[in-house]
This record gives structure tokens, C-alpha cells and sequence, in this order.
């Protein structure tokens, strides 16, 4: 363990936004760390991934096929007949199948309408839909539905983003809260342990009564216990830490004791920019990802929509006996085979039916998708709210803070004086350091109201 968390300072060094110091993980460091390295972020990847192969098989439906058949009955010495067939199909994008063939077919009992040649027969040729189909069919919606699949992939990668990021935001301002709160126990014990030595002296000297000893020793058991809950603290916030801390092969790496985050109170103010939040959150990942389906619905609307249209389907062949005559042929005289398909329900219930659904599901998912926008665009104007009011809350802490730091120098100066008592010393010092908690708390909730507003708009890492 380590020797992976040398490595992982190796590899911090190598980033373009450095630590503080060597022993100090800085938080963009930190991001960027969790942004390239968290297995989170390689599921993501992942996704992109997967889009593109729904598009590579979406396309296999417009490969071309190759057939071959081979049928031959021979019974009681006789040669029934014996039919051998090989040839190609090409589906196109524009709907149309072209096709190619050979068959060479032989037999005492072979229907009339399989005679060819002796050499064998070419046929080359296409077929189209003329009515339903001739806009869209199965296949090309299909490969449609792939596209704007692998399209959603990204909002998929930034949802995942987003949430890592806010997780990864909170768990490094809560080991930053916890060690700064340590500091302040650490240094509310030094005082008390400094202040017994001084009020024992003054004890064994005569000038204090024994029972100030007693309140001395009590406030420094305290503060003790105070430390070692501190200390717990910063070891569960720094095992949280953890957790987001991975190395470029993929094996999770741990914190050295000696390493310490960035400070909660630091000389860069943080700016959110209210209204560009506002413009982004109409990019919002989840709306992106109601965008799509919502154009994967109308494509299943558009295909319903050919099922009311009639089938007619042209089919031609031309036929030869040699492959050399095909740039000499007169197609619609001599040598070829045409077709014409044509079928239509008579009341068109079902494909009627299947299109009015498909509309329904459309504006079902509109609905969900205005909504969607109404609620995060809501959710927005909550967390600027609360990013405003904590940094007001800052602001009118750190007056108080002051406030309580004149009173306890006040109630110092008036104790050595002996107009006051170690009681109300100690409780002035008391009220002191549970205000810088405070303030450490709402330092800490202001640095990941921050990162609540830019996932509140969709953005996070970006």
C-alpha cells in the first residue's frame, strides 16, 4: 500500500494543476485524479462504446447475402431432377434490393417453368417498395434507432460524470472539514494542557484555590475526548477519500497519513455564474436523454405510419446466358422476368391502431419531458438559493467568530486581574471553538453547494 501511494504522488506530480505543497492534495488535483482514474469514468467510456456497436449491428441488416441451393431427386435409375441456384442480395439504404443469380437446372421430370439452358441462366435485377415501405421499413428504422441510441450514450456518460463528480466533491470537503475540526481540537487541547500546568503552579503557589485545579483538569479530559472523536472522524472522512483514488491500472490506492487537503478558507473565492447555469440547464443530460427517445418514438411513428400505405412491390430480373450481353441488353424486350406485388387490409385497423399508440406514447413522453425541465430548472433555483444563503451565513459567522474572540481576550485580561473565574474563561473558550466548528461546517457546505449548482445544470467536471 505504500509503495501505490508513492506512485500516486509520481503520478500527481505529472498533472498540470499541482498540490500546495508534497503533502497537500489539492482538490482540482484531486478531480482530475477521480475524473481519469475512477472506474465510474470507464464505465462511461464504456458507453460510448456500446453505442457504436448498436450502429455496427443495425447496420449487419444492410450487409450483403449470399445463397446458394441445391435440390435433386433421383428414383428407380431415373433423374427426376437436379436444380442448383447461387447468387447474391444488396440491400440499399435508399430501400432498394438489388440482386444477382445463377441457375442451371436439369431433369426428366423438371417443371417447365425451371428449364434454363444447358450452360445455365444469369439473372441480375432489383426490387423496390412502391408503396408502404418506400420511406422507411424495418431495416433502415432500425439502423436509425441505433444512431440516435449511440447519440444518448453521451448523456448516459455525462449522468454518470455528474454523480461521480458531486460524490466525489462531497467526500473530499468532508476529509477537509474533518481535518480542519481536528486542528481545533488539537489546539483546544494544547490550551488546556498549557492552562492546567499555569493554574497548578498558581495552586501550589497559593494564589488560586484547589478547586480551580479540579475545573482545569476537567476541561483538559474533555478536550481530550473531544480530539480522539476528532481523530475518528478524520479517519472514517479519509477512508471515504479513498474510495474515489484509483491508479491508471485500475487498483484502488490509499491516502498516507501525512497527506493533507486544502484548506477550507482559501484567498480564491468561488464565483457561480447564475445565468449561464440558467442557459446550460436546457442542456441538461436528462432532458438530452428525453430528446432522444422522444425522436426514437417518432421514428417508430413514422414506420407505423407506412403500415397504412399499400403494399406494392416491383421486382425485375433480366436473364442471359452470358454475363457479356448485360451492356447490350433491350430489358423490357426480350430475356427478363417482372413482377408486381400488391395486398391491402380493408380497414386498416391494426396498422391505424399501432399508429395512434405510437402517437400517444409521443406525447406521453412530452409531457414527462416538459415536466422533467420544470423540475430541474426548479431544482436550480433551489440550490442557488441555498448557495446564496450560505454564503450569507459566512459572511455573518465570521462576525460572530470575531465577537467571541474579543470576549474571551476581555475575559483573559479581567481573569488575570482576578475579576473573573476559570469557569467563565473556560466557557468563553468553549463558545469560541464550537463557532469555528461552526464555520468549518459552513465552509465545508459552501464548497459543495458549489458543485450542487453545476450539477443542478448538468455540467459537473466540465
Amino acid at each position: 500500500m505504500k509503495k501505490q501511494f508513492i506512485t500516486f504522488l509520481l503520478l500527481l506530480g505529472s498533472l498540470s494543476i499541482q498540490a500546495q505543497n508534497t503533502d497537500t492534495l489539492a482538490f482540482e488535483t484531486f478531480l482530475e485524479w477521480v475524473k481519469s482514474y475512477h472506474p465510474i469514468a470507464a464505465q462511461a467510456d464504456i458507453m460510448g462504446r456500446m453505442g457504436d456497436m448498436e450502429v455496427r449491428t443495425a447496420r449487419g441488416s444492410f450487409d450483403p447475402l449470399l445463397y446458394g441451393n441445391l435440390d435433386k431427386k433421383s428414383y428407380d435409375q431415373k433423374n427426376y431432377y437436379d436444380k442448383r441456384q447461387a447468387g447474391i442480395s444488396i440491400p440499399t439504404w435508399a430501400g432498394i434490393e438489388l440482386n444477382g443469380a445463377f441457375e442451371q437446372n436439369s431433369g426428366q421430370y423438371l417443371n417447365p417453368e425451371n428449364s434454363v439452358p444447358s450452360g445455365g441462366l444469369f439473372s441480375a435485377g432489383a426490387s423496390i417498395n412502391l408503396g408502404q415501405g418506400l420511406i422507411l421499413d424495418d431495416r433502415r428504422a432500425g439502423l436509425r434507432k441505433a444512431q440516435i441510441y449511440q447519440e444518448s450514450t453521451e448523456s448516459v456518460r455525462k449522468n454518470l460524470m455528474n454523480e461521480l463528480y458531486l460524490q466525489a466533491t462531497g467526500a473530499y470537503w468532508n476529509w477537509s472539514l474533518a481535518y480542519a475540526n481536528r486542528a481545533l481540537q488539537a489546539e483546544g487541547v494544547a490550551l488546556a494542557k498549557t492552562r492546567f500546568q499555569a493554574v497548578k503552579v498558581s495552586y501550589e503557589q497559593g494564589d488560586l484555590p484547589a478547586i480551580d485545579t479540579v475545573e482545569a483538569a476537567s476541561q483538559l479530559l474533555n478536550r481530550e475526548y473531544n480530539l480522539q472523536k476528532a481523530d475518528n472522524e478524520l479517519f472514517m472522512r479519509g477512508q471515504d477519500l479513498n474510495n474515489y483514488l484509483w491508479d491508471d491500472s485500475g487498483n484502488p490506492i490509499a491516502l498516507a497519513i501525512e497527506t493533507i487537503p486544502e484548506q477550507l478558507k482559501t484567498n480564491q473565492p468561488l464565483m457561480v455564474n447564475e445565468e449561464e447555469l440558467r442557459v446550460l440547464v436546457a442542456a441538461h443530460p436528462d432532458l438530452m436523454l428525453a430528446d432522444y427517445e422522444l425522436a426514437s418514438l417518432d421514428v417508430d411513428r413514422r414506420l407505423k405510419a407506412q403500415q397504412i400505405i399499400p403494399v406494392v412491390k416491383l421486382k425485375y430480373n433480366f436473364l442471359t446466358e452470358n454475363l457479356n450481353q448485360f451492356d447490350q441488353a433491350a430489358f423490357f424486350e426480350n430475356n427478363y422476368k417482372w413482377g408486381l406485388t400488391v395486398y391491402t387490409p380493408l380497414m386498416w385497423r391494426k396498422a391505424r391502431g399501432g399508429m395512434r399508440l405510437a402517437e400517444a406514447k409521443i406525447d406521453y413522453k412530452q409531457n414527462s419531458r416538459d415536466l422533467k425541465e420544470l423540475q430541474l430548472r426548479s431544482k436550480l433555483e433551489n440550490e442557488l438559493n441555498g448557495w446564496n444563503a450560505v454564503t450569507n451565513q459566512i459572511n455573518t459567522y465570521t462576525g460572530n467568530v470575531a465577537a467571541l474572540e474579543q470576549l474571551l481576550q476581555g475575559e483573559v485580561r479581567k481573569f488575570e486581574i482576578g475579576e473573573s473565574s476559570l469557569f467563565l474563561v473556560n466557557s468563553r473558550e468553549i463558545s469560541v471553538f464550537s463557532s469555528k466548528i461552526t464555520l468549518n461546517e459552513l465552509l465545508a457546505k459552501r464548497k459543495v453547494s458549489f458543485a450542487k449548482t453545476r450539477y443542478a445544470a448538468g455540467v459537473g467536471f466540465e
